[in-house]
């Protein structure tokens, strides 16, 4: 803590309280009592209800939170393959810059962008893929893959070489490097990027909603065509649902994080 005295700290504290209060936790509050509410009072919900929970738990609301975690799982394993061994590639090399550059560009532009230039892409054989789950898969992957390789990269130089000379000093070839040495020690840096990745492609929707196919419909698409129609109500419980799922597999990642920083 750079304050020391009592009252600094205590002002600082009030002061972002009163920063992070309206701008952060208000809203989602606010989400979370239209979840449970019946009516509007003013501009805040009002009344008390579960009924939009059980229309957010039926076998439709399930479907779909199932859709958006397989495809979360396999945007996050996509990203986190391709941006590590991306960087782990790149390391050194002269091309870094480029590579670096290339993996900043779905990010430089509006998902929005990446998704129509999927669309375009895949939409004629001999890859067709319009109209399948894997490209939303794909889209997701596109996406976040730039968090993973930056958490990579970052890890990387932050190694010591040490760890990997005294390996070969002992024999180990550079397979046994990577797999016993490197990956061991860039594991807490992985799991942070695992988590980041799946977080990012759980909300994930501009690109989604131009691509998905009738049978594989994300949850946040369910959310936006809720309240799209008038439904706040029904789809401030699904956005709720989705947040807490989100949040426990976040949980659970972080806990993985933590047992590697102490391994």
């Amino acid at each position: 803590m750079l304050v020391h005295s009592r009252r600094a700290r205590r002002a600082v504290h009030a002061a972002f309280l009163a920063l992070f209060l309206p701008v952060f936790a208000l809203p989602f509050l606010v989400v979370l009592a239209a979840s449970l509410a019946t009516r509007w009072s003013g501009v805040l919900p009002a009344g008390a209800t579960l009924e939009h929970y059980r229309a957010a738990t039926d076998a439709d609301a399930l479907d779909a939170l199932t859709t958006s975690l397989l495809t979360a799982l396999a945007a996050s394993a996509a990203a986190l393959v391709t941006g590590t061994w991306a960087a782990l590639a790149a390391k050194g090399s002269r091309a870094r810059r480029v590579i670096d550059l290339l993996f900043m560009l779905p990010v430089a532009v509006p998902s929005v962008v990446v998704g129509l230039s999927l669309l375009v892409a895949f939409s004629k054989p001999p890859l067709l893929l319009n109209g399948t789950p894997t490209i939303v898969v794909l889209a997701h992957a596109v996406l976040v893959t730039s968090f993973a390789h930056q958490a990579v990269s970052a890890a990387l130089d932050r190694l010591d070489p040490a760890y990997e000379q005294a390996a070969a000093s002992l024999g180990a070839n550079p397979p046994r490097v990577l797999l016993r040495v490197k990956l061991p020690l860039l594991l807490p840096s992985l799991s942070a990027a695992a988590g980041l990745c799946f977080a990012l492609s759980m909300g994930e929707l501009s690109a989604t909603i131009m691509l998905y196919p009738p049978d594989w419909t994300p949850l946040p698409v369910k959310v936006f065509a809720a309240t799209d129609r008038g439904a706040l109500f029904s789809g401030a419980a699904l956005a709720v649902v989705l947040m807490a799922t989100t949040f426990l597999a976040l949980l659970a990642v972080s806990r993985i994080r933590t047992r590697a920083v102490h391994r």
